[in-house]
């Protein structure tokens, strides 16, 4: 199946929307329900990270089911199309709420969009995976994916920013504006994809799996248990960053009419960044490639530490600096997933990519769950209140957790990753092997 440049864009048209809605459920819906709302910090975190959790055991069985089922049009767009109407109501109730709502209507709306969200990602991750079987093209798939992530974010960020410098409003006027968005762009880029782009067959011999085989498979596969655990840790690290960096600008810089600028000047930077560490990974390789992006945020993110509400502009330098590490991560793990099937596919004569994938949609999104869960009661512990003007103690509690947890988490990732033995020779085995013909049956 050749794959056009308008191929690869309208395939990546869906992330737009999908980032559109992904970075406001943890930069700016915990805040502006725990402070704008009033819910509180620890009831947003613990209703957060329980929603999470929840997300989590969706993602294995929509996984499994996803591969189970096929139909005239494929077995990943009908997925897709279905999770728009659900993504549509809940984004109306979480982004454009009344006043006076309770943690009840927040529990229950985010279980909606969650089981839309799971959809929708796994089922366009999984799509692009099967489009090719080539070791560097799925990188390509992936990068495209994540610029069109990126260019969602930098989307959805710039009418924030300029709501915050030209019209102000507060939290109520920036998640309207960031709710309006999402339902004017989702159903339009998802009909741009599934209708511009067709899905290719794979080949299917083997038996399908269940939820139990499901968690099995994915303490047993030599290779996806490396993958899960960097994705984890790659996952708890933006995380916390992401949570508590309202916080941290506004408390801790004092630059909070720039929250969206900064923000802004990060994914422009990641989006720039993706090319390059696409080029490098077709020289070193995707693991290790992903090793060295990890090890590089590692060691820039402590110098945000030692800027004041005085530098502006260093702030903004040192959030471009940082920002080019975030390209790497998302492409790399999700193209070496696409690896990963191929050698579960040898092994089992079944093309799971679906449950591959909602295997890494899972551990991601529990390093997020970790991340508001744990950051917001140890804010807590610390004695911050972003209500009041809070101590130097708590502001350095605000500071300790903004970077020594994802400062940590980066280097496990790196170390985990490092010497990952799938690599593209080996992967060119994997697919040798899987397009050979099988040997015809012994005579009596």
């Amino acid at each position: 199946m050749k794959l056009a440049t308008r191929h690869l864009a309208l395939f990546a048209a869906p992330a737009i929307p999908i980032a559109a809605l992904g970075m406001p459920l943890v930069v700016y819906l915990p805040p502006f329900y725990a402070e704008d709302l009033g819910l509180g910090l620890s009831i947003v975190g613990t209703v957060f990270m329980v929603t999470r959790l929840w997300d989590v055991l969706t993602d294995v069985l929509l996984g499994v089911v996803t591969d189970r089922v096929r139909t005239r049009w494929g077995r990943r767009r009908p997925w897709i199309v279905a999770s728009v109407p659900i993504l549509l109501l809940s984004v109306w109730r979480l982004f454009l709420p009344e006043t006076g709502v309770d943690w009840i209507y927040l529990l229950v709306w985010l279980v909606v969009l969650y089981v839309g969200w799971t959809m929708l990602t796994i089922s366009h991750m999984s799509w692009g995976a099967e489009l090719s079987d080539d070791y560097h093209v799925r990188s390509r798939l992936q990068a495209w994916r994540q610029g069109g992530l990126l260019t969602g974010m930098v989307l959805v960020l710039a009418l924030p920013a300029w709501i915050e410098q030209r019209v102000g409003g507060g939290g109520f006027t920036r998640s309207a504006a960031i709710g309006w968005f999402i339902l004017a762009l989702l159903p339009l880029t998802v009909a741009m994809a599934t209708l511009g782009v067709r899905e290719r067959p794979v080949r299917d011999t083997g038996e399908s799996v269940g939820m139990l085989a499901a968690f099995k498979l994915a303490v047993t596969n030599r290779y996806m248990v490396r993958v899960l655990i960097a994705d984890l840790c790659a996952g708890i690290a933006p995380g916390v960053t992401a949570s508590l960096y309202i916080f941290f600008v506004e408390h801790a810089l004092r630059l909070g009419e720039w929250t969206s600028l900064f923000l802004l000047t990060y994914f422009i930077s990641g989006l720039v960044s993706v090319p390059i560490w696409l080029r490098i990974s077709y020289r070193l390789g995707k693991h290790r490639t992903f090793s060295i992006a990890m090890l590089y945020m590692a060691g820039v993110l402590p110098f945000v530490l030692l800027l004041g509400p005085d530098d502006l502009v260093m702030v903004v330098v040192a959030y471009v600096i940082y920002g080019l590490g975030y390209g790497a991560a998302p492409v790399l793990l999700r193209s070496i997933v696409a690896d990963v099937t191929d050698d579960d596919a040898l092994r089992s004569g079944t093309q799971r990519t679906g449950l591959f994938y909602s295997l890494l949609t899972l551990t991601n999104k529990l390093g997020f769950a970790i991340a508001v869960g744990v950051a917001y009661p140890l804010l807590d512990l610390a004695g911050f209140d972003p209500q009041i003007e809070n101590t130097a103690d708590a502001i350095a509690g605000l500071k300790a957790v903004y970077v020594i947890v994802p400062v940590v988490c980066f280097v496990i990732a790196a170390l985990t990753m490092w010497r990952f033995p799938l690599d593209e020779s080996q992967q060119r085995i994997l697919r040798s092997r899987q397009s050979a013909p099988e040997p015809p049956p012994a005579e009596a």
